[in-house]
């Protein structure tokens, strides 16, 4: 007989009792693994399962939210079921030998009703009142990463009177030093949406939004486009394009990596007659100003180790990463650390890769700290391309579907093989033999055309001039 609870003494946890020998406990999710603590007691056991766990040497956080597999000695096992609330760091309930985790947010606002309420709320406040605050979202809320974080640190720097709230998908992501996470769709994430007076972004706004008078979108988008967005994309769809222009019409600025960069996104999201700064990409300072001892300690990986980078773009057509590469072999083939990042897009779906030599980063949070690492980059149609480029490393463009994707799902804005700055291949053993014999000067006149067009303005320096922008128009005070 199992009997289970959810509360323990410092924090959040699955605690199940039983009679009998003491099993091996573990809660395994799609992209999270916590293991339980089993002591014995008497003629039974009691085993303590945290909800919480630390990744990448960072701090313990809520587990991500989710579907969890509670297993004993390898299988999974049948508890009572229980719903509890714990509305501190999450909420979690178990059915069976599943325990589902979630965001916490109190069940009167988690539903359609709940949440139309707030929404009427947030729309009907009245003018003013806007606080000396800046609200965060990167991709969704899904981690605190890309230009929206460079941008968080610089302004801790230079406004360290302005608040800093993080949009977040729940307590699972960590937010920067000093910044104030606030779940999406809690009372606390509305009205942080509606008190900020500026707004940095790196997508698309969800849920409803409404600008209050003096309220700043800065939109960072996030990345340079090979594939071609938006208004431009393969048929035209009138439900679509008018998304579009609806979606751009809330931005106020929109920064660009590069002219080249400027002059697409302008046209692809019909944002013409408003101001963009072209003033590289604040992520991309880390690649000039950085050394990445810490992330390599962080995942592990020794000083003088090789590490190769494998990061896809997502596909309109699955919804999962691809699988044109087998991690475990193309470790061994190399002698090399394999990262497998797939795009955020691919973070709730799929699991893990796994195998000798590999880890996978899909769930790190920040990809820069990954480029920083990474000895080769190997990559398809991801604006990763743009972002690894300034620093001089190794490229190589993995492309067995180019002519599918190209000619059917997105098209290209340019011709990656004729411009790529390293080997473009069409299969594992093409990429396997180009990483052990390609000579780098082969491509050297190619890799500097590639910076002098995309990395001109990538110099470290880039959340220091949009931060000093920032500052210079008012959208927040010191």
């Amino acid at each position: 007989m199992t009997d289970a609870r959810f509360t323990v003494e410092g924090g959040a946890a699955l605690v199940l009792e039983g009679r009998g020998t003491a099993p091996a406990v573990e809660l395994v999710g799609a992209r999270a693994h916590v293991d339980g603590i089993v002591e014995t007691r008497g003629d039974g056991w009691i085993a303590t399962v945290p909800l919480r766990a630390s990744r990448w040497g960072g701090p313990e956080l809520p587990l991500p939210s989710g579907a969890y597999t509670l297993r004993m000695d390898g299988t999974a096992t049948q508890a009572n079921a229980l719903a509890v609330e714990l509305l501190g760091t999450l909420r979690a309930s178990l059915d069976g030998s599943t325990v589902q985790i979630g965001p916490p947010i109190d069940p009167a606002y988690d539903s359609g009703e709940g949440q139309g309420a707030l929404e009427v709320r947030y729309a009907g406040r009245p003018p003013g009142g806007l606080e000396n605050a800046v609200f965060f979202e990167s991709f969704y809320g899904r981690n605190a990463s890309c230009n929206p974080l460079a941008i968080d640190r610089e302004i801790a720097k230079q406004a360290p009177g302005a608040t800093r709230y993080w949009s977040v998908v729940d307590l699972s992501v960590e937010v920067p030093e000093g910044a104030v996470p606030v779940v999406e769709g809690s009372p606390e994430w509305w009205r942080a949406r509606g008190a900020s007076r500026l707004l940095v972004v790196n997508d698309w706004l969800r849920r409803r939004f409404v600008r209050r008078s003096g309220q700043i979108v800065l939109q960072t988008w996030h990345g340079t486009p090979l594939k071609r967005l938006a208004l431009h994309r393969p048929g035209f769809d009138p439900r679509r394009a008018l998304a579009v222009i609806r979606e751009s019409r809330r931005w106020n600025v929109l920064i660009a990596q590069n002219p080249y960069a400027a002059r697409i996104l302008s046209k692809a999201y019909a944002f013409l007659s408003r101001p963009i700064w072209v003033e590289g990409y604040p992520r991309n300072d880390v690649l000039v100003t950085g050394d990445g001892s810490a992330t390599r300690a962080a995942l592990g990986i020794g000083d003088h180790e090789r590490v190769i980078l494998y990061a896809p773009t997502w596909r309109d057509d699955r919804t999962e990463m691809v699988d044109f590469v087998d991690p475990a072999q193309l470790a061994a083939q190399t002698d090399a650390v394999v990262l497998v990042r797939g795009h955020s897009r691919t973070l709730l779906p799929g699991r893990d890769a796994a195998g000798a030599r590999v880890i996978d980063v899909t769930a790190f949070p920040d990809t820069a700290q990954l480029l920083l690492v990474a000895d080769a980059l190997v990559t398809d149609y991801s604006s990763v391309m743009f972002d690894f480029s300034v620093t001089g490393k190794p490229m190589f463009f993995l492309v067995p579907d180019m002519e599918h994707y190209r000619g059917e799902l997105r098209g290209f804005y340019f011709d990656l093989v004729a411009h790529a700055p390293g080997p473009v291949v069409r299969s594992q053993d093409e990429l396997v033999a180009a990483l052990s014999d390609t000579d780098p000067s082969a491509y050297a006149d190619r890799y500097d055309e590639w910076r002098e067009k995309f990395n001109p303005r990538d110099d470290g320096h880039a959340a220091q001039r949009v931060v000093a922008r920032i500052l210079d128009q008012h959208m927040i005070a010191r």
